[in-house]
C-alpha cells in the first residue's frame, strides 16, 4: 500500500509540476501578446505626435508670417522681416538662458537624496 501511495503522490506531483509548467508557459504568452500590443499603440502614438509636430511647427510658421505681414502694412516689408527675426532670436535667447540654468540645476543627474538616504539605512542595520 506504500508502494501504491507514493506512485500515486509521484503522478500527483507529475501533474502539479505539468500543470505549473502549461500554467507558465501561457502567462509567459499573455505577456508576450500584452507587450507588442502596448508597443504596437506605443509606435503610433509617437508617430500621430511627431505628425502633429509636424503640422504645429507649419502652423507656426504661418502665424509668424501673417504677423510679419500685418507689421509690412506699417513698416516696410525689410523692416518687418527683421523685427519678426529679432523678435524669434529673442525668444531663442530667453528659451536657451531657461534651458542651461534647468540643465545645471539637473546635473549630475545621480539621485544624491536617495543615495544619502540608502547609506543611512545600511548604518542603522549595521548597528
Amino acid at each position: 500500500m506504500t508502494g501504491n501511495g507514493n506512485h500515486k503522490l509521484g503522478t500527483a506531483a507529475k501533474q502539479v509540476a505539468e500543470h505549473a509548467s502549461a500554467l507558465t508557459r501561457l502567462e509567459v504568452e499573455l505577456a508576450s501578446l500584452e507587450l507588442k500590443s502596448k508597443v504596437v499603440s506605443l509606435g503610433v502614438g509617437v508617430g500621430l505626435a511627431a505628425g502633429a509636430a509636424v503640422f504645429a511647427l507649419a502652423g507656426l510658421a504661418f502665424a509668424l508670417a501673417t504677423i510679419t505681414a500685418a507689421i509690412a502694412l506699417a513698416v516696410s516689408v525689410w523692416l518687418a522681416l527683421l523685427i519678426m527675426t529679432g523678435a524669434l532670436f529673442l525668444v531663442a535667447g530667453v528659451a536657451g538662458t531657461l534651458a542651461v540654468g534647468r540643465l545645471r540645476r539637473g546635473t549630475p543627474p545621480v539621485p544624491e537624496k536617495a543615495i544619502e538616504e540608502a547609506k543611512r539605512t545600511t548604518e542603522a542595520i549595521k548597528r
